[in-house]
């Protein structure tokens, strides 16, 4: 199987794509190798990734949609990995097979998703939902070990209180428990 990145598509995007494709019709999981994306098979021919790809570290949330609805979303906060590209990687594959609200993306499914990735900056504590704005933002709600997080500048989110409201119920967490509050800011790639 020979899967090619379509250039004129975000390189991050065109990753998770990729990903995603060789790992719903094969099973195989694409490796990082000298900074060029390879699968057992070589399905990857010269596909050499960008210096930020395979030197940065960060959190990557990978979200899919179909028909302009989710059907898949798993990330990380914090870098699991040793590069951005095997985050991707990682989390491409999660959302798209193990995401809990949806079953596993079929084959047929592929040519109708739509894919974003979002990589994470550093979080920091607020003292207030004041220091919030849901365009810039994503929050983490964190209470005992329980936690939730939702992602800034989504379609159907207007407020900071449903920001909260949706991070807390993610996180099984009520909003009267007065959650420790953090925010973040993303660069979305689609």
């Amino acid at each position: 199987m020979d899967i090619k990145m379509n250039k004129s598509n975000d390189e991050y995007v065109g990753l998770a794509r990729a990903t995603i494709e060789v790992y719903i019709k094969t099973g195989k999981v694409p490796k990082v190798v000298k900074g060029c994306v390879i699968c057992d098979d070589d399905c990857f021919h010269g596909w050499h990734l960008g210096n930020d790809l395979v030197v940065r570290r960060a959190g990557v949330f990978v979200s899919l949609k179909e028909n302009n609805d989710l059907r898949g979303c798993i990330g990380t906060i914090c870098a699991t990995q040793p590069m951005l590209a095997e985050e991707i990687i990682h989390n491409a594959i999660s959302a798209s097979t193990q995401d809990p609200r949806f079953p596993p993306v079929t084959v047929s499914e592929l040519g109708a998703l739509v894919y974003s990735v979002d990589v994470l900056g550093p979080t920091e504590k607020i003292s207030s939902a004041d220091d919030l704005d849901v365009k810039k933002y994503g929050v983490i709600v964190t209470k005992g070990y329980r936690r939730g997080l939702l992602l800034p500048n989504l379609e159907t989110v207007d407020t900071v209180e449903q920001q909260i409201d949706i991070a807390c119920r993610k996180g099984g967490i009520s909003v009267d428990e007065n959650p420790e509050l953090e925010r973040f800011e993303v660069v979305r790639h689609i």
